[in-house]
């Protein structure tokens, strides 16, 4: 193991040591407690750990050199496990992943929030719940916002048997399957096997390893699926009653999730936020790869939430992290929380318009004082740097205005040209060794980016990225960072380690629409090899009595209702089994509720040129 000798990133060991009130959360976060999982290990059905958050029982004292201790302290918060009354009525189940549930008991059963993002531990979580509550049976599911940890696990609280009976209500923002499905599917393969380097998943925990993500420790791995909304809340004022329960909505789209929603409940004067305010900056783009959010109406929506429920509100909590008790300390936490993503908002437009770049807004920019003082405004997940930057793309795009920047060679030819203009790759590794030595990492690794990316076999550049690496990772606030930097330094020294989970189960690729099953399609065809195809495909899904036109021409694939023209095949797909039409783009034609008829060979030339996902691409290596 090489020395620790990190410089800290977002913060110095001095500024957390003299941050005051360093209690308050630790009390919060233990408040109500009721008792936890032992142990705390879920598997699946066929034995595999899906969850293991003792294995972050190192997690205790002092902060070691290899972590920044801000983030030490973040994660012995979010690494606490159990059940939590946050009111009487309202309990909430934390640590058994990434995500919160919430348990609010109406007149005869109970609604749960967020159902974490796999069956199985939402399924411990509900046993934990009703070990100590009761056998209270589930009459509605809420779904926060479209991300995967906040309805991936509903199949371990209800079924859809009970949804389809009646039994149970499942309620979610307007636009919510639309974003769920699409955001796992269109660039799910790529966004996988990066969130495999953002969340740390296959890096050994401990202290020179992952030791959470900052919003939580790291997602569970177990079976994900959707059951689709039975009611959409459609805008903010909307009330609903369930088992006696009432449930007043706000609606925020385009904040931390595409669909969100804020929802206050004046039986237990409790209001849940959603990921809207959770104790951290969260991301604007998160590192996984995502569409940039828009921090300007995230913070209008959280100052119209302070102004339609903070003052008849005794507790805020979200679906991440721990609550806040009392109306001062919520109009504070919530404020602070809004000033957090307006002034990123406004004093990198305004520096934008100054001429800056985004690169140079992210070293320039520096939070007002009371923002720097808090903890739950530290960038443990999102950060001051990458927001910036998002920022900076949402409104200018990738292009910084210098023509010199416009067409740049990509990686592996720019890093041959600058290898051979420093003398070759054993000068590129000396001048990196210099800058390690001296600890200029951050230059050391544009150094070593570079030659390895010119000559990926050679072995002493390999390693000293990975130990350069390493070191940034010690000294980063940013868990996600931190996973990214050690992820990096796990495949430069054992090779690429894939992707951890993908995110497109059956069950979500059930829920796709036709039009986005063909849109799917389409983004999978290899155009060069489609060129000279001209094609068209009748596609009929019988249970839905809809019919569509594919044609393939000129690499571009376009669907169309109810075409007039003949086709040279047909296809006809089973509404419960839509998604094999997905599957026969690897030629298989043999799938039940897949019928085949007309000039096969046209349907052949189709599949012929649809691309497979790469669930293994390279990051750190060419």
């Amino acid at each position: 193991m090489i020395p620790v000798r990190a410089n800290l990133i977002n913060g110095s060991l001095e500024q957390v040591e003299r941050k005051p009130d360093n209690t308050t959360d630790f009390e919060d976060a233990d408040r109500g407690f009721i008792g936890a999982l032992s142990p705390c290990v879920v598997k699946s059905a066929d034995g595999r750990v899906v969850w293991d958050n003792d294995i972050y029982s190192f997690l205790s004292g002092a902060a070691p050199a290899s972590v920044h201790p801000s983030l030490w302290r973040q994660s012995i918060l979010t690494a606490k496990q159990g059940l939590y009354e946050v009111v009487p009525g309202i309990y909430q189940v934390r640590g058994l992943d990434i995500s919160n549930i919430t348990f609010v008991e109406g007149d005869t059963g109970i609604i749960v929030i967020d159902p974490l993002i796999s069956t199985e531990v939402a399924s411990a979580a509900l046993l934990l719940y009703r070990t100590h509550r009761g056998q209270r049976p589930v009459v509605a599911v809420i779904y926060t916002h479209s991300h995967l940890d906040h309805f991936g696990g509903v199949l371990g609280v209800t079924s859809q048997a009970e949804v389809d009976a009646g039994r149970v209500a499942v309620l979610a923002p307007e636009g919510f399957t639309r974003h769920a499905v699409q955001e796992n599917v269109y660039a799910g393969p790529a966004m996988a096997r990066r969130a495999t380097y953002m969340y740390g998943v296959l890096l050994p925990r401990g202290p020179q390893g992952q030791v959470g993500c900052g919003l939580g420790q790291v997602p569970s791995t177990g079976e994900v699926a959707l059951i689709v909304p039975t009611v959409d809340i459609t805008a903010t004022g909307e009330t609903h009653t369930i088992d006696g329960v009432q449930i007043e909505f706000q609606l925020a789209p385009g904040t931390e999730a595409p669909a969100e929603m804020h929802f206050y409940f004046p039986r237990f004067r409790a209001l849940c936020m959603a990921e809207n305010a959770t104790h951290n900056l969260h991301n604007l783009l998160t590192l996984r790869g995502a569409l940039v959010r828009d921090p300007h109406v995230w913070a209008g929506y959280l100052t119209e939430a302070i102004d339609l429920f903070a003052d008849r509100t005794d507790v805020v909590f979200a679906s991440h992290h721990w609550p806040t008790w009392g109306r001062d300390r919520i109009v504070e936490f919530l404020s602070l929380q809004r000033d957090l993503y307006a002034y990123l908002h406004d004093q990198t437009l305004r520096l934008i318009n100054q001429g800056h770049t985004g690169t140079e807004i992210a070293e320039m920019l520096q939070m007002p004082p009371a923002l720097e003082k808090a903890w739950h405004t530290h960038g443990y997940y999102g950060s001051v740097s990458h927001n910036v930057k998002a920022i900076y793309q949402r409104y200018m795009g990738w292009f910084d205005g210098n023509p010199a920047r416009l067409w740049p060679h990509p990686p592996e030819a720019l890093a041959k040209r600058y290898v051979d203009a420093m003398g070759g790759i054993d000068r590129v590794v000396g001048l990196a060794r210099n800058a390690f030595d001296t600890g200029d990492f951050r230059w050391a690794a544009t150094l070593l980016d570079h030659a390895v990316f010119a000559e990926d076999t050679h072995t002493e550049a390999r390693q000293l990225y990975a130990d350069t690496l390493q070191q940034l990772a010690y000294g980063a606030e940013n868990a996600t960072w931190r996973n990214f930097f050690l992820s990096g330094a796990a495949e430069l020294r054992d090779g690429n380690l894939g992707t951890a989970a993908q995110t497109a189960s059956v069950s979500l690729l059930a829920q796709l629409t036709p039009e986005q099953i063909f849109d799917a399609m389409a983004i999978s065809v290899n155009g060069p090899r489609a060129w000279d195809l001209d094609l068209a495909l009748d596609i009929s899904f019988a249970d839905l009595g809809a019919n569509y036109r594919v044609t393939l021409r000129n690499g571009v694939l376009v669907h169309r209702r109810l075409p007039a023209d003949p086709a040279t095949a047909n296809v006809t797909v089973q509404l419960a089994t839509k998604v094999r039409l997905l599957a026969a783009t690897s030629g298989d034609f043999s799938s039940p509720g897949l019928e085949v008829s007309g000039d096969q060979a046209a349907l052949q030339a189709f599949l012929g040129v649809i691309d497979r996902p790469d669930p293994a691409f390279n990051i750190v290596t060419p």
